[in-house]
């Protein structure tokens, strides 16, 4: 793997074209105003960075991050990103997105309604507990005492071993939470949620989390 694409160039997205960079990734970054708009970022990143269009960046990343704002998932381009790693940042806040049904009747999790949308890939659940600024200063070594972890989920057992790695270099120890359906277990309001916390206590959040419904 050798280019990072990302669908969004908000807080997560610039951090992890900061990440990818500084772990010898070409990066492929792109927003919804255009290619124009990121210059200063792309400046700022590199001769290992360029802007283009989302549909650019899906086409041209071996893994592509997505990390738009939840309202706007269904303009994810689709074909370019068949049979390719997506890793999902997104969360649903209703004052930001509007109302979900699905998502407000817990029916369904945030990354499964990119998964439907996306039905050729594989996508991971991942990055999206923790602060942006907290992706480029908390990674530490493997096998640092009291590492950070995060949080993955996916159907696809190859895809998470492939972010698993990812997430290692970027200086995070990783906890599988399971499937995509399992994605819930650290969405906002949950214990894990933006807290810094190594793997057992992350694993122990995660057992404690509890849905909407049932608080």
């Amino acid at each position: 793997m050798k280019t990072i694409g990302l669908i969004g160039a908000g807080h997560i997205g610039s951090q992890v074209a900061r990440l990818g960079i500084a772990h010898g990734y070409d990066v492929v970054i792109s927003n919804s105003r255009g290619p124009a708009t990121l210059s200063a970022l792309v400046a700022e990143l590199g001769p290992q960075a360029r802007a283009a269009t989302p549909d650019e960046a899906a086409k041209a990343g071996d893994i592509v991050v997505v990390t738009v704002p939840l309202k706007n998932y269904r303009h994810v381009p689709v074909a370019p990103l068949a049979g390719k790693i997506v890793i999902d940042t997104n969360n649903y806040y209703p004052q930001r997105d509007g109302r979900i049904p699905e998502l407000d009747n817990e029916s369904t999790t945030t990354a499964e309604l990119l998964q439907a949308h996306l039905p050729a890939s594989k996508v991971v659940k991942a990055l999206n507990h923790i602060y942006a600024a907290d992706l480029t200063t908390h990674g530490q070594p493997a096998g640092s005492k009291n590492r950070r972890a995060l949080v993955i989920a996916g159907d696809d057992q190859a895809a998470k071993a492939t972010v698993t790695g990812l997430l290692d270099q970027f200086g995070f120890d990783t906890v599988d939470a399971g499937p995509l359906k399992e994605g819930w277990r650290i969405q906002r309001d949950t214990p894990g949620y933006g807290p810094r916390r190594n793997a057992e206590e992350l694993r122990s959040d995660l057992a404690a989390a509890k849905r909407y419904a049932d608080r």
